[in-house]
């Protein structure tokens, strides 16, 4: 029986090869569209059909919670520990095997935060993290993007992101 993931997913361009692999390590992948960080409301819509597109092509069932939380851009690690929390208690709910995050292909993220925080977050919850360096594919993964025609944003999706990483709003 294969082992059933659950893939939290911060935008489809990201999505792309992380699946890939994950599929071809023989894995059953449900994916996770949880970001409440994501800001204006405008920029989460086009995320939001830009997956939709991406599960459209692909068949990758994808489970959406609508933005539940007053966020407040913050720290990073504030921002990632929530969103691994609610995937991770998701997943534990739901009978998968374990969660991991597309967080982990892009060389523009806190790569090191982020595996600690999936450990840590695993081990409180009673679930397997499965950590995977998907960076090396990053650049694939963009060129699938470019392929699908899907949106690719500029910055990684809160107000404070705008202004460091190029995003114009």
């Amino acid at each position: 029986m294969k082992k059933k993931v659950l893939l939290h997913t911060c935008c489809a361009p990201c999505t792309t090869q992380v699946y890939i692999d994950l599929v071809s390590a023989g894995l059953e992948v449900a994916g996770f569209f949880y970001n409440p960080n994501i800001y204006p409301k405008e920029e989460y819509q086009k995320r939001k059909e830009g997956m939709d597109l991406y599960c459209a092509k692909t068949g990758l069932p994808m489970i959406y919670i609508e933005n539940d939380l007053d966020y407040k851009p913050g720290e990073c690690n504030l921002c990632y520990k929530m969103r691994l929390i609610r995937t991770a208690q998701f997943a534990k709910s739901r009978g998968f095997d374990g969660f991991t995050t597309t967080l982990l292909i892009s060389p523009y993220q806190q790569h090191d935060l982020i595996k600690d925080l999936g450990g840590e977050i695993a081990k409180m919850a009673g679930i397997e993290f499965l950590y995977i360096d998907f960076r090396p594919n990053y650049f694939k993964g963009r060129e699938l993007a470019k392929t699908y025609n899907l949106y690719s944003q500029k910055y990684c999706g809160c107000s404070a992101s705008i202004k460091t990483r190029g995003g114009k709003k």
